[in-house]
């Protein structure tokens, strides 16, 4: 995939609006998008279903605007957490959770967050942009994310909807690129109409906004999502790798206890 990617197009039940969004982000330039398929613990208890495959929802992909190659679609999981308990199933191996392309958490407490940053195997953390955020974010757990290859993403959407929402959206936005200097960061739409989306340029404009420079907004929605799609490759392929250590022979452990100590314990 080269270009510009929208990595959160919600996946809702309605087919033709769905192929609709696909055809508008083909339309707008972007090369790829990820259908996002969202569970949220604390409605109710859910089992996390294999992802459908684009080709069984679209009898037919959109192509890119100015290319002659189809619109990519990848499948999306993003998983609410407002609980610890609701991690646990990330640390699972064998579930249908690591069919999916790209794994994203939305942590919702400053100790999810830190957990999410640290130690969950995942591709993105949702920042939340829709109200003020109840905990300040801290360079370690943020640094840490960056240097396992996890991207932030910030949300474009509730921006335009609302007045109050871009207040939150930018405030929360800058509080980020404080603690991580424009790095690892995704924009993405969560897009429920067509109508909804932006060329990927306006969307670099809208990270100008939020604090970004102008090459750190315009990697925002190409080259960072590029590295998010790999991350979930690599994590796919990872999973259940096991590695091995070759142990030292005797003898050569042996050559290396000095001769003033070996004498010592053979005497």
């Amino acid at each position: 995939m080269a270009g510009f990617a929208d990595l959160n197009v919600p996946q809702g039940p309605d087919k033709k609006g769905l192929q609709s969004l696909l055809e508008a982000a083909a339309r707008l330039g972007y090369s790829a998008v990820a259908l996002n398929h969202v569970i949220d613990f604390k409605e109710k208890k859910q089992e996390i279903a294999k992802p459908v495959s684009p080709s069984e929802l679209f009898p037919s992909l959109p192509i890119v605007q100015g290319t002659s190659k189809q619109l990519k679609v990848l499948t999306r999981l993003t998983l609410v957490v407002s609980d610890p308990s609701h991690c646990n199933l990330l640390r699972s191996t064998s579930s249908n959770i690591r069919l999916y392309d790209i794994i994203a958490v939305f942590p919702k407490t400053e100790k999810l967050f830190h957990i999410a940053c640290t130690t969950l195997d995942v591709d993105l953390v949702c920042i939340n942009v829709t109200e003020k955020l109840p905990f300040y974010f801290r360079r370690p757990p943020v640094n840490m994310a960056i240097d396992r290859g996890i991207y932030f993403e910030l949300l474009y959407t509730p921006a335009i909807k609302d007045s109050t929402m871009r207040r939150y959206t930018i405030s929360n936005a800058i509080s980020l690129m404080q603690i991580c200097k424009g790095k690892n960061i995704v924009i993405s739409s969560a897009a429920e109409r067509p109508l909804e989306l932006r060329g990927p340029y306006d969307v670099a404009n809208l990270g100008l906004l939020f604090g970004l420079s102008e090459s750190e907004a315009k990697a925002a929605v190409s080259t960072n999502c590029r590295a998010t799609i790999l991350h979930g490759e690599t994590r796919k392929s990872a999973c259940g790798v096991v590695y091995t250590v070759k142990k030292l022979r005797k003898v050569e452990e042996e050559e290396t206890v000095p001769a003033s100590k070996k004498a010592k314990t053979q005497a």
